[in-house]
């Protein structure tokens, strides 16, 4: 009991000290959507990471509002919420709420192979660990879970240069031909990912990025067949604020949102871009943090107290293996 008193004060340090710098899958460190978690598209639920101990990680899956734990398991390899945009978007669910895709949090770039995990989201069991050569972080899966989007990195020195790739899950193989955007299929994409809005059914993705200098745009993935287009912002201007940026699917139009203010109107069929009616701009009330809904401070804690259930689990079952043994030796003399 003493052992498992002081594991649950070294959990509480832990949630009390900032997170150690690490990275989930992006070109960057330090954007870590591990305890934010990703929530399903319609149970109200989120599946959160956190570290259990060294080269093991607790991944659960908790009810959004209120945080009681639905199940909860201890992997033993270190995997987190694969983060998707720098805002800290999290991603690695699918559609159906079948698949759950965790990855090897990044140390470095560029980095030789990349380490991801399948698992079930039900029962949270590991359908397949993958390891592949090269720099990818996630992007996206479809929505039946049977394909997984990556971003590779192309250069080993501009982390801004990738090529989006399809990996087909039933095949378990790599597809060779990048997508691209069918219009502008020799236009290379380079940029890095600024925040992401998922439509309601989780079919489209769309992510803006910053464009490495050059204009903004918008990478329209349609995760269901495998396409994608880019939607230059040409209109967009005054990127002094670009990082603040934000997207907001509504109905048949994809809106560009500085705060409340919309910078620009995408339609969604035809991927035109149009200004929003002048309006008087006003200044933005300060956002809280970013979370799509729940008790933030509570997810780790609720996943601490799954870790620390599975500890004292462990310990119950090597307690009977020795009583088990002793009372073996006993009867043998």
């Amino acid at each position: 009991m003493r052992r498992v008193l002081c594991c649950a004060a070294a959990c509480g340090l832990a949630l009390a000290a900032p997170p150690a710098a690490s990275g989930d899958g992006l070109p960057v460190m330090g954007v870590d959507a591990g305890a934010s978690g990703v929530t399903t598209q319609a149970s109200g639920q989120r599946y959160v990471t956190l570290a259990a101990g060294r080269g093991a990680t607790l991944v659960a899956r908790v009810m959004k509002d209120g945080g009681r734990v639905l199940r909860s398991r201890v992997l033993h390899a270190r995997l987190t919420i694969p983060a998707v945009a720098l805002d800290g978007t999290a991603g690695g669910l699918s559609a159906d709420d079948r698949t759950l895709a965790l990855i090897r949090p990044r140390t470095a770039f560029p980095q030789r192979r990349t380490w991801l995990a399948l698992l079930d989201a039900r029962r949270l069991r590991v359908r397949e660990m993958l390891t592949l050569r090269g720099d990818f972080s996630f992007d996206a899966l479809s929505p039946d879970g049977r394909t997984m989007y990556l971003i590779e990195y192309l250069s080993r020195r501009d982390p801004t240069r990738y090529a989006v790739r399809a990996f087909d899950m039933r095949a378990e193989r790599l597809l060779r031909a990048p997508i691209v955007d069918p219009r502008e299929p020799s236009e290379r994409m380079r940029g890095m990912p600024i925040t992401r809005a998922t439509s309601p059914d989780g079919r489209w993705e769309y992510t803006l990025y910053d464009g490495a200098g050059a204009h903004p745009f918008v990478h329209a993935l349609d995760a269901a067949r495998g396409e994608a287009a880019c939607i230059d912002l040409d209109a967009l201007t005054d990127l002094q604020r670009l990082y603040e940026f934000r997207l907001d699917v509504a109905g048949g139009r994809l809106r560009v949102l500085d705060g409340a203010q919309p910078l620009a109107l995408i339609d969604r069929a035809t991927f035109r871009v149009a200004e929003p009616a002048a309006a008087p701009r006003r200044e933005a009330p300060e956002r809280p943090a970013r979370d799509a809904g729940g008790t933030p401070w509570l997810v780790p804690a609720i996943a601490c107290a799954g870790l620390l259930a599975a500890l004292v689990t462990l310990r119950r079952m090597r307690r009977g293996h020795w009583r088990a043994r002793a009372a073996a030796t006993r009867a043998g003399t």
